[in-house]
Formats: structure tokens, C-alpha cells, sequence
């Protein structure tokens, strides 16, 4: 019988569609499932929803909460991170400031995408060290992001063995699919790089090379179409399939946080249908989902067992493959030893992986086509100064990195950058204690 973690339980519409994810496996259901989070009130709703569920379907699975870590991780066999250091309000003060120096907000990669990770790596390796007294024999499952600088940080400062999920791979290859206008379940596909900057190398529809169909669907002036022909296309990345060869996986505007093309100046996101982001809008969206969540928990809403959650069945897929020997190919975030040989060795790449009883088997990609290994490499250089510079933190390591960064280069100058910097470092003092 497993023991399963997740750590930042407390994260109400990510932790619901594991915990389903879960209990979707029959092997899987006689589990210990241990929820945890150092909030009390939204680990309590979580734990609510989690006994709800096993009650009204008849499991055996075990059902545990705590606000102590390292009670939690005794004996665990996996652990799941959905960690949000600081919770929201450190996150609302960076989009803040970023705003207004011109530069845009993203949880991945950037100056916000830097300090998102300064606070989420240094618990990611708490949370490691700690697993390496009470569970040494544990898998860490990442899901927070910056999902690389995280995976990263684990897998050169842990002994702990570790992957990074992200579900942004088969959701790129949906929309590829549905833009060839074939099946997503007859289609195959082979996608490398790094997380939410990955390319599809292959993309096939019944063992033929399915790439003809979406060059005649985006040939001409894409730029040219109505609206409506619009309403489901990522201008962005029909853009990087024009110029690069290949389609990313860097949906939902992620991909224009890493380079300096498609957000600098306002002209050139009204171009690209690139807006800032909504945070009240988000706010807004998360009390009514909370407020549903809480209605059906205490009410007499019967909550499905199925598998078309997105975002969290791939944490439970692996999970199943380890524990029943069934073989599933899940991309991964995993170090570099020399799987992709154009990229820097030790660097965190986002690869398929074959997963099955004995572990993560990542697959071997060789060399990028050069024209996609290049911008990539411009945010492995931010990834590892941001990585080394919270480990030693080191506040010049941190500044380097942000100048490094495509985006944030082309919007300001190096004296506005260091302002930025230092006025970040001051509004959270509070989470990046020891910095120098």
C-alpha cells in the first residue's frame, strides 16, 4: 500500500483533481493519501472533500491530514508539490511592481518568474532535506512552478530522486490535433526542450508526418484573417512555427515570456492578442470555484470518479505506473545527462520519459534542430544564475539573471533593471531572509 503526499494540499482545485486522479486507479485506492498544508482552514476543506469522496464511493483508501511536514513525509513512497510560498499576496505585490516598470507578470520564467522561484526553491529543498531523514527512498513529484529552477534546485541540491510534471506537453499536442482536424487519440508525438518552451519534433497522424496539415492550415497572412477565424488561434505560436519550423508548448502566452519578440511595446501585443494579465479577474474566478467547491463538499453533491483532469493525472499515472509496472511514456522534467546534447549537461529539460516499475527512464533526443536549441539556451542562463543565487543567496546572482532575461532586456536598461531588483528585494524581505 503507497503513501501519497502532497505537500501544499491546501491548493483546492489542483488537489481535488489528484486526489480523483488517484481513486480513478482501482490498484491504487487501498493507498494512504496524506494532505498537507500549513494553512489550517483550506486543509481542513481538502481533507472535507477527500473522506466525502472515499466515503461515497465505498474505498478503503486512508485519508490524512496534518499541519507538521515532517509528520507527513514519514514513510511516505511519493511526494506531490503544489507548494505556493507565501500564498497569493507576495505574488499580487510582484505583478504590482513588475506592472510598473513595464514588464509583464509570469510564474515561469522573467524577473516575476525569478522571485516566484526564490521563494519556492529554498521550501523545494526544505522539503527534500526533509524527505532525505523520513522517506529517503521517496520519488519527488514537482508541480510547482517555476517548474524548471524547482526541478533544478531538487535535483542538484537533493539525493532525493525527483521529476517535474506539467500537463502543457499533451495540451499543445490537443491543439495541434485539433488544427490538423484529426483525432488527438490517433495522433503520435515527440516533444523536447525545456518546461513550457519545448518543440514538437514529431507530430504524427497514423504514422504519417502530420506537420503538411498545419502548414496548409497556416499558410499565408495568418494576420490577415476575421475574428472568428481567430478565436482559436495562439498567434504566438503560429508565429514561432513560421519562423522556427516547429510548434512549442508553450500555450497559453508562456511562450511569450521568453523572448523579447512578442510583449515589449503595446503595438506588438495588440499584434499578437497579448494582454496583461487579469489578476482581479483570476481573484474573482478562485472565491467563486472555492465557493462552489465548498457547496458540493457540504452538500449532497456526489462527486465523479473519472480521468479528464488535465492538469494532475499525470502525478497519478506515474504514480500508477511505479507501483503496478504498467508502462506509460509521460514527458518529465528531468536533469540533463547528456539527453539532449545541444543543451548545457545538469540543466533541468522537459523529455518523454518511459515510466514502469523500476523508475523514470528518460528518452534520449540528441541534438535539437540549432534554431530551436538557441533560444532555449537564453533561458537555461537565467535558470541557473537564478538557482545558484538562491542557494548562495546571492543577490548579484539574482540581478544577473534578470539581465539576462530576453524579455526583461528589451523593455528596460540595466540601471532600470537594478531598480527593479532591489525594489522586488525589498517588498519580499519577509521570504528571502539572508540574502547579500
Amino acid at each position: 500500500m503507497a503513501k501519497i503526499v502532497i505537500v501544499g494540499a491546501g491548493s483546492h482545485i489542483f488537489a481535488k483533481d489528484f486526489i480523483t486522479d488517484v481513486l480513478f486507479h482501482p490498484e491504487l485506492r487501498n493507498s494512504t493519501i496524506t494532505l498537507m498544508d500549513i494553512a489550517q482552514e483550506p486543509l481542513d476543506l481538502i481533507t472535507a472533500f477527500a473522506k466525502k469522496m472515499v466515503t461515497q464511493h465505498g474505498f478503503k483508501t486512508k485519508i490524512e491530514s496534518t499541519t507538521n511536514r515532517r509528520e507527513a513525509l514519514e514513510g511516505a513512497d511519493y511526494v506531490l508539490c503544489t507548494i505556493r510560498a507565501g500564498g497569493a499576496r507576495p505574488s499580487e505585490i510582484d505583478r504590482a511592481i513588475t506592472k510598473k516598470h513595464g514588464v509583464q507578470w509570469d510564474d515561469t520564467m522573467g524577473v516575476a518568474g525569478v522571485f516566484y522561484g526564490l521563494r519556492n526553491m529554498q521550501v523545494v529543498l526544505d522539503i527534500c532535506h526533509d524527505m532525505e531523514k523520513y522517506c529517503p527512498d521517496a520519488w519527488f513529484i514537482n508541480y510547482a512552478n517555476p517548474n524548471a529552477m524547482n526541478s533544478w534546485a531538487a535535483n542538484t541540491y537533493s539525493h532525493i530522486k525527483s521529476i517535474g510534471l506539467c500537463p502543457n506537453s499533451e495540451s499543445g499536442a490537443r491543439r495541434l490535433a485539433r488544427d490538423a482536424g484529426v483525432p488527438f487519440e490517433e495522433t503520435a508525438w515527440f516533444c523536447a526542450g525545456i518546461n513550457h518552451f519545448s518543440w514538437y519534433l514529431e507530430f504524427k497522424w497514423h504514422g504519417e508526418d502530420a506537420y503538411p496539415r498545419l502548414r496548409e492550415k497556416y499558410k499565408g497572412d495568418v494576420f490577415s484573417w476575421s475574428d472568428s477565424a481567430l478565436k482559436n488561434v495562439d498567434l504566438v505560436e503560429v508565429e514561432m512555427f513560421k519562423r522556427f519550423g516547429y510548434f512549442t508548448n508553450g500555450g497559453a502566452g508562456h511562450i511569450s515570456f521568453f523572448l523579447p519578440y512578442f510583449m515589449s511595446k503595446p503595438e506588438i501585443m495588440k499584434k499578437y492578442r497579448r494582454t496583461w494579465y487579469d489578476a482581479d479577474g483570476a481573484a474573482k474566478q478562485r472565491v467563486v470555484e472555492d465557493k462552489i467547491f465548498t457547496q458540493q463538499i457540504y452538500g449532497d453533491y456526489k462527486f465523479p470518479i473519472n480521468d479528464e483532469n488535465r492538469w494532475s493525472v499525470f502525478a497519478a499515472n506515474a504514480i500508477h505506473s511505479m507501483e503496478t509496472g504498467t508502462a506509460r511514456r509521460i514527458n518529465c522534467n528531468v536533469k540533463n545527462t547528456g539527453i539532449i546534447t545541444n543543451l548545457p549537461e545538469g540543466c533541468c529539460v522537459e523529455v518523454p520519459c518511459l515510466v514502469d516499475k523500476e523508475g523514470v527512464h528518460p528518452c534520449y533526443v540528441g541534438d535539437l534542430p540549432p534554431q530551436c536549441a538557441a533560444p532555449i539556451r537564453l533561458s537555461v542562463n537565467v535558470q541557473e544564475l537564478a538557482v545558484q543565487g538562491t542557494v548562495e543567496k546571492n543577490k548579484n546572482k539574482i540581478f544577473q539573471a534578470i539581465m539576462l532575461d530576453p524579455l526583461t532586456g528589451a523593455i528596460l536598461s540595466i540601471d532600470e533593471i537594478q531598480d527593479l531588483v532591489e525594489e522586488l528585494f525589498q517588498a519580499n524581505k519577509e521570504y528571502l531572509k539572508g540574502f547579500k
